[in-house]
């Protein structure tokens, strides 16, 4: 168990100098880039936290970019086009359209037996 604690605070310390030193100078706070790799080198634990903590500068937060697997997030949807009509009339619409149906079938019915006859 000591081995692990110290192999986590070792992995801590190299991603902490890693980062200072890619990190650009204007993006590093409160201390120069010089004094926050010894105190991350001298004082690993602490200087791991106090680097993260408030050290360095984070990215202002985008939005976040959609996934590939989501086409729906890409683009938000059109607004569906309101109809003006009241539920009464769609409904008789409704009911002339499947009336108009019926008797299409109908005469399409009767014109196959009259020439069949």
């Amino acid at each position: 168990m000591p081995y692990a604690v110290s192999l986590l605070v070792l992995a801590g310390m190299i991603f902490a100098l890693v980062d200072i030193i890619i990190r650009d100078q204007s993006q590093v706070k409160h201390l120069p880039k010089v004094a926050w790799v010894f105190l991350v080198v001298l004082l690993p634990f602490l200087g791991t936290v106090l680097w993260f903590a408030i050290g360095r500068e984070y990215a202002a937060r985008r939005a976040p970019r959609p996934s590939a697997f989501a086409p729906w997030a890409s683009e938000p949807a059109a607004p569906s086009p309101r109809d003006a009509r009241s539920t009464e009339q769609q409904l008789a619409d409704l009911e002339r359209e499947i009336e108009e149906d019926r008797l299409r079938s109908e005469i399409a019915r009767r014109r196959a037996a009259d020439e069949q006859a």
